[in-house]
């Protein structure tokens, strides 16, 4: 069974929502069973009078080398960790998906089966801070990726984007949701050298 630590911001964690949180998430974490994995969630109460939807539940399961980010707000916290659960099951789901598939896919090519792409650290650009502040610094481990991993990662950490190094150029680049739908990709440009 998997470890689920769960913690409190801006709230106290009863005994009963830690049950509460242990029933269902550990449900949840039961659709990929595997190891290593570990599970960390945090309940807490956003105080804003604008939204009515004010108990949040994060929750950010380590899949192996990989992660899988899930925030859900409500107005009730035992509503907020259900819709949590849901959608941990999902992406969970979508992540063992695309693990299987890309395994057949690498022993049809007569390669070996290959492991999850490798998120070390995230960058979580949500912080409840003054917007003209640098208030956080996070360092990533830039794994060598394509651009269709890359939209993979970005789906199962549930950021607008994700920072990773391209296997094909050996450049950074920003993969984000653009506004509008769909995603863009950021790529670095060179200046010629004048000979």
């Amino acid at each position: 069974m998997v470890d689920i630590k769960v913690s409190g911001r801006k709230t106290t964690v009863t005994g009963a929502m830690r049950e509460y949180v242990q029933e269902k998430i550990g449900d949840a974490l039961k659709v990929f069973d595997i190891s290593p994995m570990t599970c960390d969630v945090v309940l807490r109460v956003e105080k804003n009078r604008s939204n009515p939807e004010h108990s949040v539940c994060e929750v950010t399961v380590h899949v192996r080398e990989s992660v899988v980010r899930v925030v859900e707000s409500e107005p009730d916290m035992y509503a907020a960790i259900d819709k949590a659960a849901d959608k941990v099951t999902r992406q969970l789901r979508k992540y063992k998906t695309k693990v299987v598939d890309r395994r057949h896919r690498a022993e049809g090519l007569g390669g070996q089966p290959q492991d999850a792409a490798n998120l070390s650290e995230l960058i979580d650009a949500r912080d409840e801070a003054d917007d003209d502040l640098l208030v956080r610094e996070k360092f990533v481990e830039l794994t060598p990726m394509s651009e269709q991993e890359a939209l993979v990662q970005t789906d199962l950490i549930g950021h607008d984007f994700y920072v990773f190094t391209n296997s094909q150029s050996g450049d950074i680049n920003v993969i984000y949701r653009r506004k509008n739908g769909g995603y863009g990709i950021i790529k670095p440009k060179y200046e010629e050298a004048n000979e």
